[in-house]
Parts: C-alpha cells; structure tokens; sequence
C-alpha cells in the first residue's frame, strides 16, 4: 500500500494549474520525477512530502490520505465559532466555519461545548462595563483550564491560562455571546451572556 497515492497528486497539480515542470521547480526535483509520481512508477521521497504539500495547497494528511476538503463555508460566522485543541502542544485554533485542521501531524477534532458541571461551573459578575469571569477549578500541572473565551456576533476574544494561575479573566462588555472554558481534561464548557 503506498502513502502518497500518483492520482491525488495529478488532480491536484491539476486544480492549480501546475505543469509538471512547474510544481517540480517549486519542490527541486525533476519533472521527471513527477510523472514517475503520477503514474505509479515511484513515490516522494519522505523529506519532501511536506513541500509538495505545500505546493498542492493541501494539508500533509489530505496529501497522505487522499481525502481532500472543500471549503463549503466562504463567508463564516462569528456566532458558529468552532474551538481546536491539540492535544500533544496545546495549541488553540478557532474557525468561523467548518475545516480540517491539523497540528503535530493530528486531525484536530472540533470541540463540542457542553453546559457546565459543578466542577466546571463559571461564575460572573458584571463590573464597570465588564464581564468579571472565575472559576473554582484545580490548576494543576496535569489538569487545568487551559483557556476562556468570549464570543459574540462581531469578535472572539481568548485569554490564555496556565497551570498554577488563578481563574479570574475580565473581558469587555460587547454585547450577547457566549463564555467558553476549556479543561484540559474534560473539554469544553459554555454559557450565554
């Protein structure tokens, strides 16, 4: 079973209207070199997956696995706000709309927000035009709220938190949203404002 399948290569090269000299030069190697690709007679050399992925505008999972994603969601919005959280660096992506995103060579699954527990429950207090948010929540090094956010029609503001740090995080009153917690441990919790 090959890893980088000659077809995926050809339609993509395609979709950009690359000729095989083209893509070749951006990835220095022989146009030769890529019809072997595309027709089977031989595969990229593991050091330059990443370039050629980068070349064909793709991700190196779509490139590895052949399973390309449309973007069928031009134009996002704010309110379908979309949280990805890497578990191996802890990275935060967020999206205005549906994607496949990956980090440390993982597909990020999109989080799932779920109404708060009592070990998660988010208090706040309005204060001088702003939003006071704490929680009562251990911030340990191997469990803790790695971050809070506030989402609302026309923003997202996120505030990064770590191990050993109080949960107390002040936002700017700007309007209806929604407040997300992230628990490393347990994932994601909201509640409307």
């Amino acid at each position: 079973m090959c890893y980088v399948n000659g077809k995926t290569i050809r339609e993509l090269r395609e979709k950009r209207r690359f000729t095989q000299r083209e893509l070749a030069e951006k990835i220095c190697v022989s146009d030769k070199t890529v019809s072997k690709w595309e027709t089977g007679k031989g595969f990229p050399d593991v050091v330059v997956i990443e370039d050629l992925a980068k070349a064909l505008g793709v991700s190196i999972a779509e490139l590895l696995t052949g399973d390309l994603k449309e973007n069928e969601n031009p134009s996002g919005n704010m309110k379908k706000m979309h949280f990805f959280v890497c578990p191996i660096c802890g990275n935060v992506i967020t999206s205005v709309g549906l994607g496949s995103f990956s980090c440390c060579g993982v597909t990020l699954p999109g989080e799932e927000p779920q109404s708060c527990d009592k070990e998660h429950e988010i208090h706040l207090e309005e204060v001088d035009l702003e939003y006071h948010l704490f929680l009562d929540h251990p911030m340990e090094k191997k469990h803790y709220v790695s971050f809070v956010a506030y989402v609302t029609a026309e923003s997202v503001e996120v505030v990064k938190l770590y191990p050993e740090q109080d949960i107390s995080v002040r936002f700017r009153k700007k309007g209806h949203g929604l407040l997300y917690v992230y628990c490393n441990r347990h994932g994601m919790f909201q509640i409307r404002v």
